[in-house]
């Protein structure tokens, strides 16, 4: 597996090519999904429920994202390595610049943010001094309490015209990649379609660049209410590896996600 970089991401885009995504949180995993093919790996602010067991992803601090990016980094291998911003790190643009240099310091070669399009002034800064941007929007967990849960978002026609508009905004102000998370199929490829960048949905339907999950989603360990997006792919594997390339080959072949998976 050559080294995944920007590039390879726009150049998959360009050619019709699909790529997969998976958060990691440690040298062995992130070894084990490098290994499997996974072309990107997060270490996600997810990190909060599935390893420290919080109900939100808000109280996961800037150095658990450190600490967690340097082991990643360790074992990555050929992937490219994306973190998240933790909660509130938007809430200045010094204070983004200082928490994403903080990131890229702890190995992270693409740094993601949430927030519409009020963070295209963080997002130019970052660009600026030569941060990659993956710009998160539709379902943002870090405002899972404004949004009411864990809801898909983009369902009626304003809605989807503004989160279409927001990711065009942050494209303008130098976002590399947009991720969607929870919204309809038809607001997926709508994106897709009408950005020049890549896009990585989370259930936002099949028509996406890229395709990411969790990997405790991934491996049937997650515990709680299970999201219709989810697909166990430990259940046919023989090994945890096995569990990852399954999902690698089905993204590659378009073949997850299903219409079961998405909305």
């Amino acid at each position: 597996m050559k080294t995944v970089t920007l590039s390879t991401l726009r150049a998959l885009k360009h050619s019709g090519e699909t790529f997969s995504c998976l958060t990691a949180y440690d040298a062995s995993f992130a070894n084990a999904a490098s290994q499997a093919g996974i072309d990107v790996l997060l270490v996600g602010d997810s990190l909060g429920m599935v390893l420290h067991g919080h109900s939100s992803t808000l109280p996961v601090t800037l150095d658990d994202i450190c600490y967690h990016t340097r082991a990643a980094a360790a074992g990555k291998g050929a992937s490219l390595l994306m973190a998240d911003l933790p909660f509130m790190s938007n809430a200045t643009v010094e204070r983004t610049l200082n928490d994403a240099a903080a990131l890229m310091r702890a190995g992270a070669e693409i740094i993601k943010v949430e927030g519409e399009a009020w963070m295209a002034d963080g997002v130019r800064e970052l660009t600026r001094r030569g941060v990659p941007v993956c710009a998160h929007l539709g379902l943002t967990p870090q405002t899972v309490y404004q949004l009411g849960g864990y809801k898909v978002q983009g369902r009626d026609a304003e809605q989807a015209e503004r989160i279409l508009a927001d990711a065009r905004t942050l494209v303008d102000a130098g976002a590399s990649v947009i991720l969607l998370e929870c919204v309809p199929a038809s607001l997926g490829r709508a994106v897709t379609e009408a950005l020049n960048v890549p896009v990585i949905g989370i259930g936002a339907g099949p028509d996406t660049d890229g395709q990411i999950l969790v990997m405790h989603d991934v491996l049937g360990v997650s515990t709680g209410h299970t999201p219709r997006f989810v697909k166990n792919y430990m259940a046919e594997a023989d090994s945890i590896q096995d569990a990852f390339a399954r999902y690698h080959q089905d993204v590659k072949q378009r073949a997850f996600p299903t219409p079961a998976h998405c909305f």
